[in-house]
């Protein structure tokens, strides 16, 4: 197993392996979906791959600003967060811990539809798609075991009898006309199991059996074969991530909505194909960057009631020919007041002696942009917290506008506690659910993002 963190360490790879796996990156690169949340303009104009950088001189990997993993012809690849890193190879349990953070923080993903159902996590599994699959292949097997999703399809056969309408075109030109009166053409409604939604979940399914872990106690495999036996009569189709994302259903089957986000999460981020004729190769990789975004604005519109959010605002230019387009990351209603906040993924040093008070020069240029064309003279930055430094700091800066009338504004930087370091102690003791371990972390974070809205 290697792991890489993002931008940190170098790790060797096996040379006869190594311009085998930037091919397949960059084939990974180029049939990514190109969304408009996930990746920015520069990323879908360049057509060799993100991902990782390969130094051919020492045949060594570097990881790049994707979170993920990668399985390759025998290795796993995980791709970590840079705030993790401690300057050392992490312990199984280490990165089994970065994993569940990760998790955490996709299931307040907004942009990315990140399914609700993140109980019952094995915490021997240190493989970040393994996790996925044994959430997935558990959620849905015991939900197919109670209830199987039925609907309405318009059937038309050839009956011994009359059923629903019947097509006399066909009926004349099929049956009548050659002699074949005894039977008859209907058109009806059938309450079927063989629809588009369990043809979508068939087909998810057996692509993550055939790239799952050949162990045969693994207890993902055995849930993915109960989940094919229980579809067997249901059509083998390749369904697209448009078509399941396109499924709406009545609330008798609400819950079948956490499977329908998970087959979406699988076919939007995954890659599994036969590789020259012989191996099975996966990759699952997020831009952190944009994670972190998505994941303060869920967790802001979810659990604090007092702050209305909107993310993105994207109508406003610098200039007046509409050009430059500004698009701050969060804007926040709270107590009558209007405050622009951007996400910053980036590692934050603060020091007392520092008069940029760990805000970058780029960014204090940024905010002021928006401040001036938003007509709005309160910024938040917000910052992640590290897991080598425990405290959390935050810093204040004021700017006079001279020329609107001395108008003050103020930017404040907090670094956001995301991280349960708890998790990362070897004698820990796990909870059941992802709700109860980062229930003392959100509670933190819910005061530090109120807090950071206050003027003091």
């Amino acid at each position: 197993m290697i792991n890489l963190f993002e931008y940190k360490n170098k790790e060797e790879f096996p040379e006869h392996h190594f311009d085998d796996l930037e091919v397949f990156l960059d084939d990974i690169w180029a049939k990514r979906e190109k969304s408009i949340y996930y990746f920015d303009e520069e990323d879908n104009r360049v057509e060799q791959q993100r991902f990782i950088q390969f130094l051919h001189k020492t045949n060594t990997l570097k990881s790049n600003k994707y979170v993920g993993v990668i399985h390759f012809k025998g290795k796993t690849i995980n791709l970590l967060p840079k705030i993790f890193y401690q300057g050392k190879d992490p312990q199984k349990h280490e990165v089994n811990a970065i994993n569940k953070h990760v998790l955490w923080w996709l299931s307040y993903c907004r942009k990315l539809k990140f399914p609700n159902y993140l109980s019952s996590l094995n915490s021997e599994k240190a493989d970040f798609f393994e996790i996925l699959i044994y959430l997935f292949s558990k959620y849905t097997r015991e939900l197919l075991n109670s209830s199987i999703y039925q609907k309405y399809n318009e059937v038309k056969a050839e009956l011994s009898f009359v059923k629903g309408r019947i097509d006399f075109n066909a009926y004349l030109r099929d049956n009548l006309s050659k002699a074949r009166n005894h039977k008859i053409s209907c058109e009806f409604d059938a309450f079927d199991m063989d629809n588009d939604f369990n043809r979508g979940v068939k087909f998810v399914t057996k692509l993550l059996l055939s790239v799952n872990s050949s162990e045969s106690t693994n207890p993902s495999k055995r849930f993915l074969r109960d989940i094919l036996f229980i579809l067997d009569d249901v059509k083998d189709v390749n369904v697209s991530s448009d078509k399941m994302k396109r499924m709406s259903f009545n609330p008798m089957f609400s819950s079948f909505e956490t499977i329908r986000d998970y087959c979406v999460l699988f076919l939007d981020n995954s890659v599994s194909f036969n590789y020259k004729n012989d191996l099975k190769l996966f990759a699952f990789l997020l831009p952190m960057e944009y994670v972190f975004e998505d994941f303060i604005f869920g967790f802001i519109d979810k659990e604090i009631d007092s702050v209305k959010a909107k993310s993105q605002n994207t109508s406003t230019y610098l200039t007046n020919e509409n050009t430059f387009l500004l698009k701050p990351d969060l804007y926040l209603e709270f107590d009558d007041r209007r405050i622009i906040a951007d996400t910053k993924y980036k590692i934050a040093y603060t020091d007392d002696n520092d008069p940029k008070k760990g805000i970058s020069q780029t960014d204090l240029y940024q905010m002021l942009a928006y401040a001036v064309r938003f007509k709005i003279n309160e910024i938040v930055l917000y910052y992640p917290n590290m897991l080598i430094k425990s405290e959390v700091g935050s810093s204040e800066i004021n700017i006079t506008d001279e020329f609107a009338k001395d108008e003050k504004i103020q930017i404040r930087a907090y670094q956001l506690p995301i991280i349960n370091r708890a998790l990362f102690k070897k004698d820990y003791q796990h909870k059941e659910t992802l709700e109860e371990e980062f229930e003392a972390v959100r509670a933190v974070l819910m005061d530090t993002i109120k807090d950071s809205l206050i003027v003091h």
